[in-house]
This record gives structure tokens, C-alpha cells and sequence, in this order.
């Protein structure tokens, strides 16, 4: 039985297809549509899905839509009657939207796919994040966490999962929320918040406030207590909405009491620099000040964003006994909390969908159809993310032909190989482009451009270079499973999931920190851990690049130019070569050199 999950209309659309309980295809619609963030109806997305099974709409049992239009009409409305006049802005923008497009979600889907209407369901916006997280997991039973921006009315859930995984029954597992919090008081809009004051994009900027956050300190805890506050018995947070316009407003989430509070808003444009990032322009003293303020911001909302995450997983232990926690929503993306929340709380293990955000709602939306709706029993469970477009070497060359580039071409698995550690230890850096693309937002081998992480000078290289964005952004260490231990502080890391995706920032060894300084972010690392099962092109060339130079470890970031989504095709792959200072691109098995 086919079912497809969709979701869209507000941030990152996606569609996901699964077969009697097994993911098939999931895709974010921008990977198609080239539109970053694209929340229009993944019809692209949708077409890859029925594509890769070879299928077609009318073999669909059902379509599920990630939440239910209809109250989340209720909330938009009572909110903004309850704020009138200062919403009229947002009574009328919201108006022209949902009377034109989202109301209308069943037609948009019926007609689109050319489906009955009676095939089209709606799941809840945090129980397909829940049901994103647990029925993905490895875990048989499990806690479970989700915190976003808002959905229809909830902002936070706390709840449990049970099922009979591996077992031979036909038990139904059940997902149950017990708890919530509700909007306007939200930990995802908070950050938001504070992510567009300190000059950056909402729903895309908010890992730049987490990159940020280290070069500063957490000195304004004083300042966050007057905006928001979290209950230290069980985490509930109330923000003081004085401070607070985005239930009010369509183009400012914070209000002028904000301002006199924090100040004005960081320039977008400006360049960020502090001593700990470029201590050679110390003569540029005020700009340096006022960019060590906003660091010092930047570490304060992200510390009482961590300190709220960990009461709130406290308490849910509680409440469950569970030793195992799964999460989803945006703020689950929040790696450096992640990693306190498995710390500093009693949960022994964490997961956490690789797809956390909007995306991940589609997966979310057909798999509790199939497990709670339809009752079936869980037998699936994610263990890698590639679930995109895959183009074969035949796709690949018939492009390089095509646009009459000069390649070279490997039989030989091994070859290629070698061929791509030299260059790597030549301080060559590698546009990377095989199989299919990654489920998410990471770049976790597929789409992704590698580098030595040995000198510090990379760092600098590939962000200014090539991916032509803030210095100060971190990139991610891949580093064999079994190797982790020696460089990140991390109990039992080689044996927990969450690191093959890139979702917990870790310490790393103080005497291993000299040793991969391109990947060292103030002594921690993205981490990314993998074995040679789940991609054995991409494991093979980190474990010989650890033999050729004794670090076992490369430097990875997505593939992509500033602004623009992560590549899909061979032609946005070149593209993203050529308009860089790429070295290397690989497509496959075929490889094309910069030439001079």
C-alpha cells in the first residue's frame, strides 16, 4: 500500500512516499524548484516520489497533508481580532493567502494529483512531527519531544511511543502527546526573533545565530528573563508579548520595547568580526565592540534556549520513566542543545529525525497513517537519509558530453578513490556528487563538498572562496564511526545513531583540537560519524585519507553557493563548480578538473 505524505505552505515543502510502512522517496521541493526554502505545493517533489516507485496518483491508497488548515485558520484569526487594530497588516496579508490558497489544501491535492477527494487526509502538525520522529527510530519504545515555531495552535509537545519493533506480533503502536504548550509562547519563534534582530533570515538564519553564539558570551541572561521565562520545575516558558510583534505583524517579530531593551537590530550587510575571530583588525575597535555585543546576545538567547530544552526533557522523563528520547520540529536542529539535552538530562540515548523541520511533517503525515490510522505494526526503521534523485554514471557523462567538458572516467572503484584523497591532501577542495540526494537539510556525503581539516587556513578558504559566506560559519568533521572516540567527547559515540546525520555538536578532544583546526568551532564539532555500509564511496575516502595523513577525518559542508539550495544535478553540481573556486568536481565515477 502506497501512502504520500506532503507538506507545504508555509516553509520547505516536501513530499515523502512510503510503501506498507517503508519510506520509498522523500524530497524538500526546493531541490527541484531551486527556490531555497520553497513553500509553495511540492509538485515536483511529489512527481520524484511516484517516479522512483514507478508508480503513478491513481496508485495511492491515501494522501496526507501534515496539519489541519482549518485551525490553524482559527488561530490566524482569533489572534489577529484579538490584536486589532495593530494586526490589520496581518488580518489583510493573511486574508488574501488563505482565502486564495490554503484554505483549499484538499482541492489543491484532489486536483493536483488527480485523486478522491475522500483519499485525502489530515494529520496534526505535531503529531506528524512525533510520528517523524518515533516511527523512524531505532528505539522500541521512547519519550518524545517535539518544539517548532507554531503549528495549528501548539508550539511544544511532550509525549511517549510504544510498539513491538522487530517482534513477531501484529501489535499497533500508539503514539501519545500528553502535554503542550501553545502559541504565542513558543521557544522556535523566540529564537526566530532574535535571529532577524541579529540580521539574519527567519526559518534560515537561525544555525548562523548557533554559529555565532560561541564567539561570544552569555552576559545578558538578565536582559532574556525580561522577555521570557521558563519554569525550572518543568520547563514551561511564557514569553512578555510587550517585547514580541509576530502576532501582529507580517514584516517584524519583535516591537520597539524589544528595541530599547537590545538595542537596534545588527546590519545584514555588515561584517562580523570579534578578537576571537580576527584578531588582527583589533584596531577596528568600535566595530569590534559592537560586534562582540552581539555575539554576547547571540550566547545568551542560545544559553536560555538549551537551559529551557534541558527542564523540559527533565520533566518528561519524568512523567514517562523512558530511557530513550526522540525528537522533531525546527528547534530539534539545535545541535549545541542536543547535546546538552543528552548530557545534562536522564535520557541515556537520543534521536532525532534527520528531516526535523517542516519537511520531515510529510514523512510524519503518511507513516501515522499507516501505524495509527490503519493500525499496522512497525517494521521499518531509518537508517540513513539518502532518499532523493540519484543519477547514474550513464546521466552523468550524457551531461559532461552534453556540455563538452574534458573528464576523466574510473572503472576501477579504488582508483578513484586514491585519486580524490590526493587531491584532497594536496589542499584540493571536492565538489562531491553521487548517489541520491540527502532527506534534510544536511549535506551527508552525496551533495557535499570535502577538504582537509588539518590547517586552519581551509576554513577561510572554503567559506570565502567558495561557498562565499560569514567567516565565522563552522563547518562539519566526517569522521569514521569507530575512529570517533579518539577525537570527540561524546560517550559511546560510536555505538548512538544521531551523529551519521549531523544533529549534536560535540566536544572535541583537547588534544586532538590542533589537529583539525578547519573543524574545530571554538572546540566542538558538527560531527558527522559513518560506517562503510550506509555509504561505502564516502567512507572509503575518509578512511584513506586518515591513512595517507594519520586523521581519519574530512571536512564537509553542503554543496551549494550562498543563497541557494543544496545541488541536485549534475548541471547545478558544475555550475556550483565553475562559479567557485572548486578544484575538483566528481559526478559519479567521472571527474572534471579546474583548467587554467
Amino acid at each position: 500500500m502506497y501512502i504520500l505524505g506532503i507538506s507545504a505552505f508555509y516553509h520547505d515543502s516536501a513530499a515523502a512516499l512510503i510503501f506498507d510502512g517503508e519510506l520509498i522517496a522523500a524530497a524538500m521541493e526546493e531541490r527541484f524548484s531551486r527556490k531555497k526554502h520553497d513553500n509553495g505545493f511540492p509538485q515536483l517533489a511529489i512527481e520524484f516520489c511516484l517516479e522512483q516507485a514507478g508508480i503513478s496518483a491513481r496508485d495511492l491508497e491515501y494522501v496526507v497533508f501534515y496539519e489541519k488548515p482549518l485551525q490553524k485558520f482559527e488561530r490566524i484569526l482569533q489572534t489577529t481580532l484579538n490584536t486589532f487594530p495593530h494586526s490589520s497588516g496581518l488580518w489583510r496579508e493573511s486574508m488574501m493567502t488563505w482565502l486564495s490558497d490554503k484554505l483549499w489544501v484538499r482541492s489543491h491535492i484532489a486536483r493536483g494529483l488527480g485523486v478522491a477527494y475522500d483519499k485525502v487526509l489530515f494529520c496534526d502538525h505535531h503529531m506528524s512531527h512525533a510520528a517523524s520522529a518515533f516511527y523512524a527510530c531505532p528505539f522500541k519504545d521512547a519519550a518524545i519531544l517535539t518544539v517548532d515555531g507554531v503549528g495549528e495552535w501548539t508550539t511544544t509537545t511532550l509525549g511517549r511511543g510504544v510498539s513491538s519493533l522487530g517482534e513477531d506480533k501484529d501489535e499497533t503502536p500508539s503514539i501519545e502527546l500528553f502535554e503542550e504548550q501553545r502559541f504565542p509562547h513558543s521557544l522556535g519563534l523566540l529564537y526566530s526573533t532574535f535571529t532577524a534582530w541579529l540580521g539574519f533570515r527567519v526559518n534560515n538564519g537561525e544555525y548562523k545565530v548557533m554559529g555565532m553564539s560561541p564567539y561570544g558570551e552569555p552576559r545578558y541572561m538578565d536582559k532574556i528573563e525580561k522577555v521570557v521565562t521558563a519554569d525550572d520545575r518543568n520547563g514551561a516558558f511564557q514569553l512578555n508579548m510587550d517585547y514580541f510583534d509576530f502576532h501582529r505583524s507580517t514584516s517584524q517579530s519583535y516591537s520597539r520595547r524589544f528595541l530599547e531593551l537590545f538595542g537596534e537590530k545588527r546590519n545584514d550587510e555588515s561584517d562580523f568580526f570579534t578578537m576571537r575571530t580576527n584578531p588582527e583588525r583589533s584596531g577596528e575597535r568600535k566595530a569590534m565592540e559592537t560586534n562582540q555585543y552581539y555575539a554576547d546576545v547571540a550566547a545568551s538567547i542560545q544559553q536560555f534556549t538549551e537551559d529551557a530544552l534541558i527542564k523540559i526533557a527533565r520533566h518528561l522523563h519524568g512523567k514517562t520513566g523512558m530511557s530513550k528520547l526522540v525528537m522533531a520540529g525546527g528547534v530539534a536542529l539545535n545541535t549545541k542543545a542536543n547535546w546538552r539535552i543528552l548530557n545534562e538530562s536522564p535520557f541515556e540515548e537520543l534521536w532525532i529525525q534527520p528531516a526535523a523541520g517542516d519537511d520531515g511533517g510529510a514523512l510524519g503525515a503518511a507513516l501515522w497513517a499507516w501505524h495509527t490510522l490503519l493500525g499496522k505494526p512497525r517494521k521499518w526503521v531509518q537508517k540513513h537519509a539518502y532518499y532523493g534523485r540519484c543519477f547514474s554514471d550513464g546521466e552523468c557523462r550524457a551531461f559532461l558530453d552534453e556540455a563538452n567538458l574534458k573528464f576523466e572516467t574510473f572503472s576501477d572503484e579504488s582508483k578513484l578513490t586514491e585519486t580524490i584523497v590526493d587531491a584532497l591532501t594536496c589542499q584540493q577542495v571536492i565538489g562531491f556528487h553521487q548517489g541520491r540526494f540527502e532527506w534534510g537539510p544536511r549535506a551527508l556525503g552525496n551533495r557535499s563538498i570535502l577538504a582537509d581539516p588539518r590547517g586552519a587556513d581551509m576554513k577561510e578558504i572554503v567559506n570565502t572562496k567558495i561557498k562565499f559566506r560569514e567567516p565565522f560559519r563552522p563547518f562539519a568533521p566526517v569522521v569514521l564511526r569507530e575512529r570517533a572516540p579518539e577525537y570527540f567527547d561524546y560517550p559511546q559515540v560510536a555505538a548512538h545513531d544521531t551523529p551519521r546525520y549531523m544533529l549534536m555538536v560535540a566536544p572535541i578532544k583537547e588534544d586532538k583540537q590542533s589537529e583539525i583546526h578547519a573543524v574545530n568551532h571554538e572546540g566542538t564539532g558538527r560531527l558527522q560519524s559513518i560506517d562503510r555500509e550506509t555509504n561505502s564511496r564516502y567512507y572509503d575516502i575518509v578512511q584513506q585519507f586518515g591513512e595517507a595523513t594519520g586523521v581519519p577525518i574530512v571536512l564537509n559542508t553542503s554543496f551549494n553557493l550562498r543563497g541557494e539550495p543544496i545541488v541536485n544535478s549534475p548541471r547545478e553540481a558544475y555550475n556550483t563548480f565553475r562559479n567557485s573556486d572548486i578544484d575538483m568536481l566528481v559526478l559519479g565515477s567521472h571527474i572534471v578538473r579546474k583548467t587554467t
